[in-house]
């Protein structure tokens, strides 16, 4: 899934990772995280395990002159009352020297695009809702993930499909080895 996509204001090409971007998304997930609150620094390890269990629906890189910049990571959630195709992004990773350069929108946005050609009925995402508000998210009383805030607990619909419940992430959002 996922083709290449280029902006014409930047030099940037979105495109799906390929094996030889493993390890430098793994450095670039670390490192962009590095200095960010409210996380247990464990990204690069919950991309990790999502690839090795197959559970990484959609992983795109964003490209700048041969130089990966930013990375984004789409995988399934099961929602308590057995609504399919629903799907979390996260994490979203850019290079702490490219931020505020709009790198995570153009990766925001083609993930988004991607899911919904790719018939996903909707996504969550955890974050901020001042960030992720302007792509379309928000939160719902509807859908819920245990443990978390509401308003920062986010969906997309892509379809007519109204789920309500609990969702939970797959285990490498939550396994701390």
């Amino acid at each position: 899934m996922g083709g290449l996509y280029v902006s014409l204001r930047m030099s940037i090409a979105i495109r799906s990772e390929v094996p030889s971007d493993i390890s430098t998304i793994r450095n670039l997930t670390k490192v962009s995280f590095s200095n960010a609150p409210h996380t247990d620094h464990t990204e690069q390890l919950i991309i990790y395990r999502l690839r090795t269990d197959d559970a990484l629906t959609m992983s795109l890189v964003a490209e700048d002159e041969g130089e990966l910049v930013g990375h984004v990571a789409a995988s399934p959630v099961s929602i308590s009352d057995g609504t399919p195709d629903w799907y979390g992004i996260g994490p979203i990773s850019v290079l702490p020297s490219r931020q505020r350069q709009g790198i995570g929108s153009l990766l925001m946005n083609h993930v988004l695009k991607d899911l919904e050609v790719s018939n996903a009925a909707g996504v969550v995402l955890l974050g901020d809702p001042g960030y992720y508000g302007r792509f379309g998210f928000r939160s719902v009383k509807s859908l819920e993930l245990a443990g978390v805030p509401p308003e920062y607990f986010q969906v997309m619909y892509f379809s007519s499909s109204r789920p309500r419940g609990v969702v939970t992430y797959h285990h490498a959002f939550t396994d701390k080895g």
